[in-house]
């Protein structure tokens, strides 16, 4: 059974995510019926920034009478929060996790309805702030037809890109996401630390940083990881590579571990834009294995 072109919408889980897809598709003319939440105050928040919106904490009764349900919960509590609810053929339910399977929606599948996963791949903080990077931004969809063409237009109506799952691929999919989401935000703090030394406070350190990042991700959108990659590997600069190695060394021999680790990989980057003789690559692997 087909969705309505327009499903109406609830959201069961009132965070940054919820509000922030619920105001968003509200804007673009869905219509967002219900909001739901454990805290009636948070589902109320929500409900605030849409005209007709009710909120609640009975996410039964937000299920009964919406098209289409949006659990925006944190992800252990995906599969008990759908198992709890009575669903009913034609209707859908979608997750916004980025690692949970859609297994976890079994109990919902198995009543008739329609399952799907429904991932942006944005950082979330305050909801405007999310609402103004959604544009651009890829939603990650894993459902079949006829679902699937009804997420297709709502990430196309909030300005987003789609980039479809194949089954049991999830974890694999966010632990990937995870390399230029949280692995930089490490990073980062290992670079403040490496620079401890300078007498540079911390927000002195992120101010110099964060053009040099901003530059490294518009370098990779333009040319891709290999050519896009500055740096002495992608000269095979050994002499500037064991100056690297001795400072951090004296420095910090665990901030030298990674530093090794991860000069290795740019090694592979290099050799692959043409950039290094085999001799350089094999002379930069030696200093760093």
């Amino acid at each position: 059974m087909p969705l309505p072109d327009s499903p109406s919408l609830g959201i069961v889980g009132a965070g940054r995510i919820g509000t922030a897809l619920a105001w968003g598709l509200a804007r673009k003319g869905y219509a967002v019926a219900a909001a739901a939440s454990r805290s009636l105050g948070s589902a109320e928040k929500l409900a605030a920034g849409i005209p007709g919106c009710r909120a609640t904490t009975d996410a039964q009764a937000l299920a009964s009478g919406v098209d289409l349900v949006i659990l925006t919960v944190p992800d252990d509590a995906i599969a008990p929060v759908c198992a709890g609810l009575r669903w009913r053929a034609g209707q859908a339910v979608v997750h916004c996790s980025g690692a949970t399977e859609l297994s976890a929606l079994a109990p919902a599948a198995s009543a008739g309805a329609l399952t799907g996963g429904f991932h942006p791949l944005q950082m979330f903080t305050d909801p405007e702030t999310a609402l103004r990077g959604l544009p651009g931004c890829t939603i990650a969809l894993e459902a079949e037809s006829p679902l699937r063409e009804t997420l297709v237009r709502m990430a196309e109506a909030l300005g987003c890109h789609t980039l479809r799952l194949p089954p049991g691929t999830r974890a694999l999919y966010h632990a990937g996401a995870g390399y230029v989401a949280a692995f930089v935000n490490a990073l980062v703090k290992d670079a403040i630390a490496v620079w401890s030394p300078l007498g540079l406070t911390e927000a002195d350190a992120i101010r110099a940083l964060l053009p040099l990042l901003r530059g490294t991700a518009d370098s990779i959108e333009r040319s891709g990881p290999a050519l896009g990659m500055a740096g002495p590997a992608s000269r095979g600069d050994l002499g500037t590579m064991e100056k690297h190695v001795r400072a951090l060394a004296a420095l910090d021999p665990q901030l030298l571990d990674l530093y090794r680790r991860l000069a290795l990989r740019t090694v592979a980057l290099g050799v692959e834009r043409g950039s290094l003789s085999p001799e350089k690559a094999a002379a930069l692997r030696a200093l760093l294995g």
